[in-house]
């Protein structure tokens, strides 16, 4: 079983930059970062391959958000610009042991235990 720990979350004001982290215990084929505000759905945010590292994200954070991996450290970053109190969630990292599609959460075997973000104004 993989282990994914992430770290990087807390409370910044509007405009600001926040960068998580996610290592994994072991290389995945895919990682990906999600997010479930209060009273709403988990939503796909961004992921990477990691071999090729082809990125995807979602329209609302793409030109903010960039996701990025250290091969050979197993650790995946996920940076995040331009904050607006939208983006005020729990954020999840996910590995997959193969590629599957890359915002379908349920086409990852691994997820990490969330990190809260807050933005506040």
């Amino acid at each position: 079983q993989v282990q994914l720990v992430e770290s990087g979350g807390g409370l910044v004001q509007v405009g600001g930059s926040l960068t998580l982290s996610c290592v994994a215990s072991e290389r995945v084929a895919i990682m990906g970062w999600f997010r479930q505000a209060p009273g709403k759905e988990r939503e796909f945010v961004a992921s990477i391959l990691w071999s090729s590292q082809d990125t995807y994200y979602a329209d609302s954070v793409k030109g903010r958000f960039t996701v990025s991996r250290d091969y050979f450290r197993n650790t995946g970053h996920l940076q995040m610009n331009s904050l607006s109190r939208e983006d005020t969630a729990v954020y999840s990292c996910a590995g997959g042991r193969y590629y599957r599609g890359y915002d379908n959460p349920q086409r990852y075997d691994y997820w990490g235990q969330g990190t809260q973000v807050t933005v506040s104004s």
